[in-house]
C-alpha cells in the first residue's frame, strides 16, 4: 500500500545533526516516555515513543525530516484516482538486494511462488515468513528483496517471501490461505531442504501486516504450529474504517480514499468485521508476543494502536512503537530510522526465539 513514487529505495548520507520531533497529536492516545515496551498485557492504553539505545529521547534524523518534506510536496497515491495498473507495475517490480553474497533461492510451495533470502552467516533454521504489502491487490516478494536481506543480516535468519494470491482475481480468503500454507511449510523446510526450524516468526507490512495478524489467528484456531512471535509493520487492521487517523492524519504516501477501494476488491462480499479480514476484532488469547511498528504520519496509525490495545486486553505481550516523524512502511526508506527499526525487529526475534511456549 505504498505510493508508486516511493518504491525506489533512496540512498542517504548519514549525518550527525537531527531535528527534534513534534509532539504527537492528542488522538494518538497517552504516549509513554519510559522506553520501548508499550504497556503490559493488562489492557493499558500506553503507546511507546521509541528512545535511543542509551535511553535518550528520540529525535527525527535530518534525513527523515527532509524525506517527509519532499513527500509532502507531491500528492499521495490515490488522491485523484485509484490506478490499479500503475500500483501493480510499481509494487511488482523486482528490487535486487544490496547485501553482498546474499543467496536468493526460488521455489514453489504447491502453486505459491516463493523465494528464500539468506545473508552470509545467517542461520537457515531460524526462519521468518515475510508477507509483502500492496493493498491485497498488488505487490510481490521480489519487490521486498532489499528489506528481506537487511532483516536476514540483522537477525541472522532466513527470510521466505511468498507471492500470495491477489485480489480482485483471488478475493479473501485466498491470499490468507497461501500465507497459512507457507508458514506450515517452513516449520519443516528451510533453504537447504527438509529440516525442522529452530524457531519461526511471521512479519509483514501494510496489507502484509494485516495478513500477519490474520495468519496468527488462523493458525491458532486450526491448532497449527505457531511462530515464536509476530511482527506487524504499518498494519491495516479495520475494514470498517473506524480509526480516527483515517480522518485526521495527512498521510504523504497514500490517501485514505484508497481504503474503500482496497476493501471492496479484497473482501468482495465478506463481512468487514470478520476477524481474519479485520484483525482488530480478533480474540488474541493463545497467540505469541507481538511487535508492532508504525509511523506518526500514517493514516493507519490508529489501526496499529487499536489492535495493540485489543491484544493486550486479551493478555498478549505487545511491544508497540510509534515512530515520530515517520511515514508508511518507513522501514524500506533507507533512513537512519529505517535501519534502527530493523535492529528492533532483530532484537525482538532474539528475545523470543528460545522462550518456551
Amino acid at each position: 500500500m505504498r505510493n508508486t513514487l516511493g518504491f525506489v529505495l533512496l540512498p542517504v548520507i548519514l549525518a550527525a545533526s537531527a531535528f527534534a520531533f513534534p509532539v504527537l497529536p492528542p488522538e494518538s492516545g497517552a504516549f509513554a516516555q519510559d522506553g520501548l515496551q508499550a504497556g503490559s498485557p493488562n489492557g493499558s492504553d500506553e503507546v511507546a515513543v521509541p528512545k535511543t539505545r542509551d535511553g535518550k529521547p528520540r529525535v527525527v534524523s535530518r534525513e527523515g525530516a527532509e524525506y517527509l518534506e519532499r513527500r509532502r510536496k507531491s500528492a499521495p497515491f490515490g488522491t485523484v484516482k485509484f490506478d490499479l495498473q500503475g500500483l501493480r507495475a510499481g509494487m511488482g517490480a523486482r528490487n535486487e538486494p544490496r547485501v553482498k553474497g546474499v543467496r536468493l533461492i526460488p521455489l514453489k510451495i504447491g502453486k505459491i511462488p516463493c523465494e528464500w533470502v539468506l545473508a552470509p552467516g545467517a542461520d537457515p533454521d531460524l526462519r521468518l515468513l515475510y508477507l509483502h504489502g500492496g493493498g491485497w491487490v498488488s505487490g510481490s516478494g521480489g519487490n521486498y528483496l532489499p528489506l528481506a536481506a537487511d532483516i536476514s543480516v540483522a537477525a541472522g535468519c532466513a527470510v521466505l517471501l511468498p507471492d500470495y494470491r491477489l485480489a480482485p482475481e483471488h478475493p479473501f480468503p485466498a491470499g490468507l490461505e497461501d500465507c497459512i500454507a507457507a508458514h506450515d511449510w517452513l516449520v519443516a523446510n528451510g533453504p537447504s531442504g527438509p529440516r525442522p526450524a529452530k524457531a519461526t516468526f511471521i512479519a509483514g507490512d501494510s496489507a502484509g501486516g494485516n495478513l500477519t495478524l490474520a495468519t496468527l489467528l488462523a493458525l491458532r484456531d486450526r491448532k497449527r504450529p505457531l511462530p515464536a512471535g509476530g511482527i506487524a509493520l504499518s498494519a491495516a487492521t479495520d475494514f470498517t474504517l473506524a480509526s480516527e487517523s483515517l480522518k485526521t492524519v495527512h498521510d504523504p504516501i497514500i490517501s485514505a480514499r484508497t481504503m474503500p477501494e482496497f476493501r471492496d476488491r479484497y473482501l468482495n462480499k465478506t463481512d468487514p468485521r470478520n476477524p481474519l479480514a479485520s484483525p482488530v476484532f480478533g480474540e488474541y488469547r493463545g497467540l505469541p508476543p507481538l511487535l508492532i511498528q508504525v509511523g506518526e504520519h500514517e493514516m493507519l496509525r490508529d489501526d496499529s494502536i487499536r489492535v495493540a490495545k485489543k491484544a493486550r486486553s486479551d493478555g498478549i505481550q505487545v511491544k508497540l512503537e510509534v515512530w515520530p516523524g515517520m511515514v508508511h512502511v518507513f522501514q524500506i526508506r533507507r533512513l537512519p530510522e529505517s535501519r534502527e527499526a530493523i535492529e528492533h525487529i532483530a532484537d525482538f526475534m532474539r528475545s523470543h526465539m528460545l522462550r518456551p511456549r
